[in-house]
C-alpha cells in the first residue's frame, strides 16, 4: 500500500511526484486551513511553514503523524489529539538560524541598524556616530549548546571570541567546559554578548528576566534566536530603555510585535520578524527529512524527531 502523504501546497507537492510515480506514496495537498482530505487516512501530513496556527483541524481518525517544518513546537503542546505523532524539523533550520544570530550580533555591534536609519534622514546621512565595539576579541556567552548553539559556536570560530558555553547542566566535551545554568548569573557580568539559543519549555519560560538582565554588564548585547517567551518582554523594555543593555531579537513576545510596541523605537534595539529559518533553500532543506519519513513509514520503522506534545 502506498504511503498517504499530504503536502501543504502545490510547490511542495511537486518535489515528491517521483514517489507517486514509483508507487511509494499517494500525494495530497492540504494546508491545514480546513478539514484533512476526505476518504483517506493520512500516514504523514506535512504542516505549512508556520510558527503558530489553528490545530483544531487535526483528527486522530484521519491523521497518523504530522511533520512540522519548524524546529520549535511549543504551539503544538496540548493541542494535538492523542494518537497523532508530532515530528519537528531537526537539522533543517539550525544552520540558517545560527547564521542570523551572528548577523544580528555583527549588525548591532557595528551599528548597521543606526546606519540604515541615518540613510532615511535628510540632515546627516554620513553620521558615523560613536565608534562601535565590534565582535573581534569579545567575550561571548552562548546560552544553549544544542543544535542551534553548536552551529553558532562553529560560526564564531573565525572572530577570535572568548566563548563561554552554558547548558542545562555542567559537563566537559571535546571543546572544553560547559557551565550549568545554575552558574549563569555569576557569568553574565564578565561577558560582552549573550546569545540565547535554548529550546522553549517550562524550565526556560522567562529565563531572561529582570534578574538575568540586571546581572549583565552595562552596554552588553543580548541576542535572542530561541523563542520570544524565553525572555520577559517587560524586563527587556526596561533594561533597553535605560541603556543598560542592547538587544538584537529575531523572536519576541508577542508575535507579531504590535506596531506601537516600544521595542521598535528604543535606541540600541534591533528586531527581525522571526526569520531564522526563512531562507530561499528552505524547501530543499526540508525535502530530505520528508523523504526519510516516508521511507520509514513504508518500511515500518519509527519516525525521526518525534516530540512529546501531550502537555502533561
Amino acid at each position: 500500500m502506498p504511503v498517504q502523504l499530504s503536502l501543504p501546497d502545490d510547490e511542495t507537492r511537486d518535489l515528491f511526484t517521483d514517489l507517486e510515480s514509483d508507487g511509494t506514496a499517494e500525494l495530497h495537498v492540504w494546508d491545514f486551513a480546513g478539514p484533512p482530505p476526505a476518504d483517506v487516512v493520512l500516514d504523514l501530513a506535512v504542516r505549512p511553514y508556520v510558527l503558530t496556527g489553528d490545530l483544531s483541524v487535526l483528527d486522530a481518525d484521519r491523521i497518523k503523524a504530522v511533520q512540522a517544518q519548524s524546529l520549535g513546537y511549543d504551539d503544538a503542546i496540548g493541542h494535538v489529539p492523542d494518537g497523532i505523532t508530532w515530528c519537528n524539523a531537526v537539522d533543517v533550520h539550525e544552520e540558517p538560524t545560527a547564521e542570523l544570530a551572528v548577523a544580528l550580533t555583527l549588525a548591532s555591534l557595528r551599528g548597521l541598524d543606526d546606519f540604515v536609519r541615518n540613510a532615511a534622514r535628510d540632515d546627516d546621512r554620513w553620521d558615523k556616530g560613536t565608534a562601535r565595539p565590534g565582535l573581534l576579541g569579545k567575550r561571548v556567552l552562548l546560552l544553549g549548546v544544542g543544535g542551534i548553539g553548536h552551529q553558532v559556536e562553529r560560526r564564531l570560530d573565525g572572530f577570535g571570541v572568548d566563548l563561554v558555553r552554558v547548558a542545562s547542566s555542567a559537563r566537559d566535551d571535546e571543546r572544553g567546559h560547559v557551565h550549568g545554568i545554575d552558574e549563569v548569573h555569576d557569568l553574565l557580568a564578565d561577558v560582552d554578548v549573550v546569545v540565547v539559543a535554548v529550546p522553549y519549555g517550562e524550565s526556560t519560560h522567562h529565563l531572561v528576566d529582570d534578574a538575568f538582565l540586571a546581572a549583565m554588564q552595562d552596554g552588553a548585547l543580548l541576542v535572542n534566536v530561541a523563542r520570544g517567551k524565553v525572555a520577559d518582554t517587560d524586563a527587556l523594555v526596561r533594561h533597553a530603555t535605560s541603556g543598560h543593555v542592547r538587544l538584537a531579537l529575531d523572536v519576541v513576545d508577542p508575535e507579531p510585535l504590535p506596531d506601537d510596541h516600544p521595542l521598535w523605537t528604543i535606541p540600541g534595539v534591533l528586531v527581525a520578524p522571526h526569520v531564522g529559518g526563512a531562507v530561499a533553500t528552505r524547501l530543499e532543506r526540508i525535502e530530505p527529512l520528508v523523504r526519510e519519513q516516508v521511507r520509514r513509514i513504508a518500511a515500518g520503522e519509527p519516525l525521526l524527531n518525534v516530540v512529546d506534545v501531550s502537555g502533561s
